[in-house]
């Protein structure tokens, strides 16, 4: 027996080698010397290296909750030494801090640096501390907090200072959640359970992707459970799935725990085409054999479907980390070990600073010997790898598409405009043949007339029905669960994606939505840059077309939700025919880092402007229709079916001998107030507003949305309220057809004349 290996066999402080795992990482050895990746020694070097780097990256997140001074020479704090109000996901980063480590390892171990991503965000100061210690650092976190006393002290004491700069942005390149200055990090995991529904979706061929998730997130989000039917080894990469299985919530047991544990989980994975594989939690080893075997077994099953030996869909491992929460520290186990693990403030109660003492004396490792460790896991030079900061699914490359000139749609003749989006998104797809196309779809593609690229893409399933729009390898991600599919488009940040839902169910996105764009501008803030395409999404059906479907499926809130974001990376678009549609598609797939809220009918509407008008409607966010010289009166519509109303409105105050303007608005967002200077950037400006929209005193604006929601978005359009009126969805629904959805919201044609003449104090 090796010298490393007799060492390692033993532990190290708090970790412990299960037999099992003794087992495994030996067969682990043996293979990895046999096929000439990593020599026995060595591995077992690294195996030692991974036990004393864990250790102190335990010991390290302790200390970013309770202490305010650091000293690596591992002396006794005292009461000055801490914090005065502690703060942190202690038990979860402590969780987190082996199976970290562990993915380290694998990639020391075999020579290949894979993606990672980890679905408790919260988690993130087991990846700082981490990663500060093996220097894997974006450029703010390395100038702030070099591996000395005051490096790490200052990383506590940035660590929930909620200090604030003149910028009105944290001062620290540090928060509670994955971030922009995670090394590595891809997703902020602040909502639980959208990494279980997106990991599948996001790695190409060749590439390997180890997603951490949570028992927490599994009952709180469904639809992971269908990853391994959405698996396929011919446009996708290697995924390893762990969950870090604490058994606890924030004050009690999950739903798991209560109903049978990692027991009942597995045979839940069974039952739903997982291979389940059950590691120890509590060391880095297992973690590193998990990722390399799950890697490999995975592999294997998809060369036995190209030889025509198996069929898919595959068994997808899957780990279960089962642990405590809060591993390694005292407290752990409890209720309290989810946030801070002891019972008080150790700069004023001393028996929780005594428990701290102990607890980091278990952990801490001399910095002779823990130079040592980082050394030898620091092989990416002498492996030519990249640093795990710079894995494939965080610097992406993506290449800019074809894009297919916008089809002419012949003036005069009234086309749907989902069905003209439906032509164009067919000859971009067939444009860009090496780009991963995803279209994430709840339910009815056809209903919200996308016939034909559901003809040409096809339903992804895993037993194809014989004349039908399904196959193993469709581009299509349907189910009845509008989380699960918005995931695979936006997971899917390599290649091209739409999302088409109803309006009304397409609110359930949100929460997805809203994770990226916010990750995004983050990114953008601090002067890098976001390379996956836009995403739009395609809400039809929508409120005033979907009348006699009951009031439940007329409901504006996403569109107005999205209004509350930030413009300049999650616009609003309401295209009012299909020039207009088709325009606002061929400019969002030249851009990036957006998700776009896209309102289109999927009905017959006329048609307003030719291709060219068009393209200057999306440019400009607006489009006048008619405007006389004269005005006194200027509708502004927002919405397609808005335009026809309020377009009749201003023929029959013409009739009156009232001088009109309509104005299409297509983008409200540009028109309104900034609230920054990057938003500044991307909204209009007083003169560049003057200019695309005529000056009239007296307006009335018809949206598709609440009139209140946008009063708001276009404060800079009202000239005061005795000039300005705004006619919104009013509640008012049932089972109705669009016409009567239109007269019971005071937005037909004859209201808005109504409306017209009270605002100028003219009879009706």
């Amino acid at each position: 027996m090796s010298d490393n290996k007799a060492v390692w066999l033993a532990g190290y402080g708090v970790i412990e080698h299960r037999p099992d795992t003794v087992k495994a990482v030996e067969e682990l050895v043996d293979s990895l010397n046999v096929a000439g990746i990593c020599k026995r020694e060595q591995a077992w070097a690294l195996f030692l290296a991974a036990d004393r780097l864990s250790s102190m990256g335990l010991w390290l997140t302790a200390h970013m909750t309770y202490a305010r001074e650091v000293h690596l020479d591992g002396r006794t704090l005292a009461a000055e030494d801490f914090k005065l109000t502690p703060e942190g996901h202690t038990g979860g980063a402590l969780n987190m801090v082996p199976a970290y480590v562990g993915y380290l390892l694998a990639n020391a171990l075999s020579g290949s640096t894979r993606a990672w991503m980890m679905g408790q965000g919260h988690c993130v100061a087991a990846i700082d501390a981490v990663n500060i210690l093996m220097r894997n650092l974006e450029p703010e976190q390395e100038a702030r907090y070099p591996r000395s006393d005051q490096g790490l002290s200052q990383l506590c004491q940035d660590f929930y200072s909620y200090e604030i700069g003149a910028n009105g942005r944290p001062v620290a390149p540090l928060g509670s959640h994955v971030n922009v200055y995670t090394a590595g990090g891809i997703s902020e995991g602040g909502y639980l359970g959208f990494a279980g529904l997106q990991y599948v979706h996001m790695p190409l061929p060749g590439q390997e992707l180890v997603s951490f998730l949570s028992d927490g997130a599994f009952e709180e989000q469904r639809g992971s459970d269908w990853a391994s039917r959405w698996w396929r080894g011919e446009d996708t990469g290697l995924v390893m799935p762990i969950m870090i299985a604490n058994g606890r919530r924030i004050d009690q047991r999950t739903t798991m725990s209560q109903s049978g544990g990692v027991h009942w989980f597995r045979d839940h994975l069974r039952l739903n085409g997982f291979e389940p594989v059950d590691i120890d939690g509590r060391d880095p080893a297992a973690f590193a054999w998990a990722i390399l075997s799950m890697a490999q077994r995975l592999k294997t099953q998809h060369e036995q479907i190209e030889a025509g030996e198996r069929s898919y869909p595959v068994l997808l491992p899957y780990a279960i980390a089962e642990t405590v929460k809060g591993f390694g520290f005292p407290g752990s186990g409890t209720n309290a070990a989810h946030n801070l693990p002891l019972p008080g403030s150790c700069a004023s109660d001393e028996k929780s600073r005594t428990l701290f003492n102990e607890g980091c004396a278990k952990l801490f490792v001399a910095p002779a010997e823990l130079a040592v460790a980082i050394e030898s896991l620091q092989t990416h030079s002498a492996q030519g790898r990249v640093q795990e900061k710079d894995h494939c699914l965080r610097q992406l490359k993506v290449q800019s598409p074809v894009l297919p000139f916008p089809e002419r749609i012949i003036p005069g003749t009234a086309v749907a405009p989902m069905a003209a989006i439906d032509v164009w998104f067919c000859a971009l797809a067939t444009a860009n043949p090496n780009m991963r196309v995803r279209v994430g779809n709840p339910d009815e593609m056809r209903s919200n007339r996308m016939n034909k690229s559901l003809d040409l893409l096809q339903h992804r399933v895993t037993s194809p029905e014989d004349g039908v729009s399904e196959s193993l390898h469709g581009a299509v991600i349907t189910a009845l669960n509008e989380e699960a599919v918005v995931s695979a488009a936006l997971a899917n940040k390599q290649g091209l994606n739409l999302v088409v839902s109803y309006e009304a169910f397409a609110v359930k996105m949100l929460g997805a939505m809203r994770q990226e764009v916010i990750f995004a501008r983050h990114i953008l803030e601090t002067g890098r840059r976001v390379r996956w395409l836009s995403v739009p999404v395609l809400v039809s059906s929508h409120t005033w077309e979907n009348g006699k479907n009951e009031q439940s499926h007329q409901d504006p809130t996403l569109c107005e939700a999205w209004l509350g974001e930030m413009a300049d990376v999650a616009p609003v678009y309401f295209p009012f025919d299909a020039n207009s549609a088709v325009a606002l598609m061929g400019t969002l797939y030249k851009q990036t880092g957006r998700v776009a809220t896209v309102v289109t009918p999927k009905n017959v509407t006329p048609y307003f402007c030719s291709a060219a008008q068009a393209q200057q409607a999306v440019q400009d966010g607006a489009m006048v229709l008619q405007h006389d010289s004269d005005a006194i009166l200027q509708f502004l519509a927002v919405g397609a079916y808005q335009l026809e109303a309020a377009n009749k409105a201003a023929q029959v105050m013409r009739e009156q001998g009232v001088d009109c303007s309509v104005v299409a608005i297509l983008e409200p967002g540009r028109f309104r107030i900034p609230r920054d200077a990057r938003e500044a950037n991307y909204v209009h400006s007083d003169a560049d507003i003057a200019r695309i929209i005529p000056p009239v005193e007296t307006r009335l604006i018809v949206c598709h949305t609440h009139a209140e929601v946008m009063t708001g978005v276009l404060r800079r359009l009202d000239t005061g309220i005795a000039q300005t009126r705004v006619l919104g969805y009013r509640n008012r629904g049932g089972t109705l057809s669009v016409a009567g959805m239109q007269e019971a919201n005071g937005q037909s044609w004859q209201a808005i004349v109504g409306a017209a003449n009270s605002i100028l104090g003219l009879p009706n």
